[in-house]
């Protein structure tokens, strides 16, 4: 139809931008490290509580609100004032200048896994050259963001169809590794008390770890 905009970005686009931003592969890795086996509770209780309400939340947000391009600060805008909003804009920038600055560092000690099996490349640089490297990384990713909609849409999906497959493999060679290499696993003595959480002060600070985990959905309904 004349006089309406192609849309660029498919809905499958979307979703796997969505599963990078809301799922991450190393959110599951970390927080396993942070708790063990206890962290199945901790997700069941995490997409229960907070997770399934949140997303319910921002899809009728986002529905209602389908001309605004600013994402949390278009609906806090037109339902709070354009005060409340700019001060959720200058928020949500400056949580995102630490989270933003240490997403370099963590492609290069990924590609050190993947060239060396270690995590050891980056010991290798001094500390002058390892920023110089890091801000290299984070000047191209500006460039690559600059392009428009096309490259995002390109890396959006390439990088979330190789976190899908990282996802199903990491599943799948969990259960079928031992069997395979015919190695003994690890954890031998699993009962119903390994999937109880000891609620103390310690658990209750590494719920944060999963709140961050399960957040991110809103930052897609700015692009859609």
């Amino acid at each position: 139809m004349a006089g309406v905009q192609e849309k660029q970005l498919r809905w499958y686009n979307i979703a796997l931008m969505s599963f990078i931003t809301v799922w991450g592969f190393g959110n599951v890795v970390n927080n396993y490290a942070n708790q063990g086996l206890v962290v199945v509770s901790s997700w069941i209780f995490i997409f229960a509580l907070y997770f399934i309400p949140y997303a319910l939340i921002v899809g009728q947000l986002g529905s209602t609100f389908k001309e605004g391009k600013g994402g949390v600060s278009t609906w806090i805008k037109h339902t709070m004032g354009p005060g409340l909003a700019y001060l959720a804009a200058w928020t949500y920038w400056v949580v995102h200048i630490p989270y933003l600055a240490q997403k370099p560092q963590a492609i290069l000690i990924a590609l050190g896994w993947a060239l060396k099996g270690d995590g050891s490349l980056i010991k290798e640089y001094t500390v002058v050259a390892l920023q110089g490297l890091t801000l290299a990384l984070f000047i191209f990713f500006m460039w690559v963001a600059s392009r428009g909609m096309k490259s995002l849409k390109i890396v959006g999906s390439v990088a979330g169809i190789a976190m899908f497959v990282m996802s199903i493999l990491y599943v799948v060679m969990a259960v079928t590794a031992p069997a395979i290499t015919d190695v003994q696993i690890a954890t031998t003595n699993i009962t119903w008390e390994s999937f109880i959480p000891h609620i103390d002060f310690t658990y209750i600070t590494t719920i944060s770890m999963l709140v961050f985990a399960v957040g991110g959905a809103e930052k897609n309904f700015a692009i859609r």
